[in-house]
């Protein structure tokens, strides 16, 4: 299939909730997938939600590259996946700060709270139930692709707006604050 153009922050599509797929295993769905894994490939991301290639549906692709992969037991590295009509669910209050992006937001960051452990589940696109844990990265990037089918981009998640920017402009400013602190400047 082809990649298809990332729509951006602002877009309606990306404010309204994604319709459910009544048969995961139809050959469009499976179309729909493919151009989903290709846009997201040409884009260098880990994860895409329909909706951002402007298809209101509920579907994500994701994959965990080894080098995003924590020790955690249930974050290991995975291949590409596709999830159809996703539903997550907290496995405990546990809430963990992390760093993201998204390629409908390109070139900023933020730090946004969400699950260290999750339970989730949907199907795949021969309609066969999936159920799976998922902690660390994995479950990130299942929280951040589900929130795109709600509606949600991640700077409505974030508790600080200070922790909101660019990120090479972040990185910098980070490497910045032990130099900043040794000349007494405390900010």
């Amino acid at each position: 299939m082809t990649a298809q153009k990332i729509v951006r922050m602002g877009d309606p599509v990306l404010r309204r909730r994604a319709e459910e797929i009544a048969d995961p295993a139809a050959e469009e769905i499976s179309a729909l997938a493919e151009d989903m894994a290709d846009s997201m490939a040409a884009a260098g991301g880990v994860g895409l939600a329909a909706p951002q290639i402007g298809i209101s549906k509920r579907i994500i692709v994701f994959k965990v590259p080894a080098e995003r992969a924590t020790a955690e037991t249930n974050d290991g590295p995975l291949d590409l996946q596709v999830l159809v009509n996703p539903v997550i669910e907290p496995l405990s209050g546990e809430l963990e700060l992390g760093w993201e992006g998204c390629l409908s937001i390109p070139g900023l960051k933020g730090e946004v709270p969400r699950y260290r452990k999750i339970l989730y589940r949907g199907y795949d696109l021969n309609g066969e139930k999936v159920l799976r844990q998922a902690e660390g990265f994995h479950a990130r990037v299942i929280q951040h692709e589900v929130d795109h089918l709600d509606g949600i981009l991640y700077p409505e998640r974030m508790t600080d707006i200070r922790r909101f920017g660019y990120g090479e402009e972040l990185l910098r400013a980070a490497a910045d604050i032990p130099a900043r602190e040794e000349e007494g400047d405390g900010r």
